[in-house]
């Protein structure tokens, strides 16, 4: 019911507002609001197919969304993310050494990280955050958000695009979906840990 009621504010917001619509919807998506993309722009490649948009201009608006939603996300990590847990991290057992470890991480791996995260469901809407934290390279961690989120995006939009009237049917399947890639990267992460653990 929630799902239907999201899913029929989002289709009316982006119909009315256009390609600046779906800047503010995926840049939202880009935060921790729950704007799913699979419901954003599957029905964008809808009207793609009837000739109300155009297939480059949304996936340009759609992917500069995502790009400023996860700026965002970055610079709160950045400031507001250190901040909090150079002030609070005792009372969730972390401190400075968890800091240095995760700025360790993001130098080392960020690329990477941030680039498939954007294709793991709730991992992309949180994936910023730590790279912030992590004080990745604001470059590096701008192209790789980019072109992560431009691959999604064009794959979503291309669905909507070609199911046409049909481009609701995504939305049934996404949890299927979102489910299967979240337990593959839980499997691929077990065995990171893993192997390191045994090395």
């Amino acid at each position: 019911m929630l799902t239907e009621i999201l899913v029929e504010s989002i289709v009316n917001f982006i119909a009315g507002a256009g390609y600046a619509g779906l800047v503010v919807l995926m840049a939202m998506e880009g935060t921790i609001f729950p704007v799913p993309s699979e419901a954003v722009l599957p029905f964008a490649g809808f009207l793609i197919a009837h000739e109300k948009f155009s297939f480059i201009g949304v996936v340009f608006f759609s992917t500069l969304g995502s790009l400023i939603g996860s700026l965002i996300s970055y610079y709160i990590g950045a400031f507001g993310g250190r901040h909090f847990i150079k002030r609070f991290g005792k009372y969730v057992f972390l401190n400075n050494h968890h800091l240095n470890l995760t700025e360790t991480f993001f130098k080392k791996h960020g690329e990477i990280t941030v680039f498939v995260g954007g294709f793991i469901p709730v991992v992309r809407h949180f994936i910023s955050i730590p790279a912030g934290i992590g004080k990745m390279n604001l470059l590096k961690f701008s192209v790789f958000t980019i072109i992560g989120a431009g691959i999604w995006n064009t794959f979503l939009v291309y669905i909507g695009f070609s199911l046409k009237n049909n481009w609701s049917e995504i939305i049934k399947y996404s949890q299927i979906i979102d489910i299967i890639i979240i337990l593959g990267f839980v499997v691929v992460i077990a065995y990171f840990l893993y192997s390191h653990t045994k090395h």
